[in-house]
């Protein structure tokens, strides 16, 4: 193959800088056009401002972890994997540390030092990169020949890579585009969802709680039905419309036809200890504040912001006096403790979800190229295509595992 081929690689993320990248090492002719003002913005944010770059597992872990058309992409897992990922951070310079769960991130704690390191990648392999807006994909005979941005500018090639993204924090350039390019080339895309994103409840009380951030909680998810959809460990955070953090945003991801099923999630304030244990800790807390009242007698169980509503919650008076407290109330304070309960009303809007579910079809892709089996040349990298995964640095890892291989055969 002639070296002076020409890729243009459309979005400056992950995916689309991990392609440009890797086309340019093979020696071709790499244009990279990103419509923001600086390369890898919605990376800046990711894993807050830390950037979860992949998760220390083997490729069937990674697998596991994307409940969306998850085989599609053993290819792209078995030709550049998170080790090779880590790896190739490693070689430009940028140290890894890998913490609870697997998550990898920068020694350094930066996303702007990822950032820093896929421009590095771009530079050592000469991709040459342009601000400017796509509005066409340029074809002729089935065959991609070029781009046309908004200024009226051609950019002419015989490989175009679509890496622009989903429609989540549309202010970092994520707003659609590379759905209405697949759509305009006779692409088939998939319904359009939030995916790990926040939740809203139906009760007030979590309004008071706004802020308050609980680590080592248990929750479980049920459906209409009460079957269990979904439990995990970890951290959440309370805000004025409902739930939020880590175990919230992948529970999103199990939840289906949230408009027609009445999902609970279930929330264990002490995962560590049994009903038993429970109730013996809270007698020794009694025992301790014994002249006090109920509601000064919980400061070592309970965050000082959830106190007012536990009480409330509890039906136990807050004027009571704890060595009056029945076993009978105190029973009821445990599966308080043990079983929060609140009603999901609704997903948070898709500007808000970390990732979009939905996509160009993958039965119009090769799992083994990522070029579309509709349009010659035209490949698709990252979350353009529908597939998702659940938090943990796994939808980063698809978008550099699709990026490097749409990078490698364009």
């Amino acid at each position: 193959m002639s070296n002076n081929k020409r890729v243009i690689v459309v979005g400056g993320g992950a995916a689309g800088m991990m392609a440009a990248g890797t086309a340019g090492s093979r020696g071709l002719d790499v244009t990279l056009i990103e419509k923001n003002n600086r390369l890898g913005k919605k990376l800046l944010i990711t894993g807050k401002g830390r950037c979860n770059i992949t998760n220390n597992t083997d490729v069937d872990g990674l697998i596991q972890n994307v409940p969306v058309n998850g085989n599609f992409l053993y290819s792209a897992f078995y030709t550049f994997s998170n080790n090779d990922l880590m790896n190739l951070f490693q070689e430009l310079g940028l140290k890894l540390k890998i913490e609870r769960g697997g998550r990898v991130f920068p020694e350094s704690d930066k996303a702007g030092d990822v950032v820093k390191a896929l421009e590095k990648y771009l530079r050592i392999n000469n991709v040459n990169v342009i601000n400017g807006e796509v509005i066409k994909i340029l074809t002729d005979n089935g065959q991609v020949i070029g781009i046309l941005l908004k200024d009226g500018r051609k950019f002419l090639g015989e490989s175009v890579i679509i890496a622009t993204g989903g429609m989540s924090y549309p202010g970092t350039g994520s707003t659609g585009d590379g759905y209405h390019f697949a759509k305009q080339l006779g692409h088939t895309v998939t319904p359009l969802k939030p995916s790990l994103v926040p939740l809203e409840v139906n009760e007030e009380w979590v309004k008071e709680l706004q802020g308050l951030s609980l680590k080592n909680i248990s929750i479980t998810v049920l459906n209409s039905s009460d079957k269990k959809v979904y439990n995990d460990f970890g951290e959440m955070l309370f805000t004025h419309f409902g739930v939020s953090g880590p175990v919230i945003l992948s529970a999103s991801s199990h939840m289906k036809d949230i408009e027609k099923q009445q999902y609970r999630l279930i929330i264990d304030l002490k995962p560590a200890l049994s009903q038993e244990q429970l109730d013996k800790r809270i007698q020794r807390d009694f025992e301790k504040y014994s002249r006090k009242h109920y509601s000064n007698s919980l400061d070592e169980l309970l965050p000082q912001k959830l106190i007012p509503v536990a009480v409330k919650l509890s039906a136990i008076p807050g004027d009571k006096p704890v060595n009056q407290i029945t076993k009978e109330e105190r029973r009821n304070l445990v599966n308080l403790l043990k079983g929060l309960t609140l009603h999901i009303t609704r997903f948070r809007p898709i500007k808000e979800a970390i990732v979009t579910s939905g996509g160009v079809h993958v039965d119009e892709i090769n799992p083994g190229t990522m070029e579309s089996k509709k349009v010659k040349g035209l490949y698709f990298a990252g979350e353009v295509i529908d597939v998702d995964a659940y938090t943990g640095g796994f939808n980063l890892q698809i978008a550099f595992s699709t990026g490097y291989l749409a990078g490698l055969y364009c």
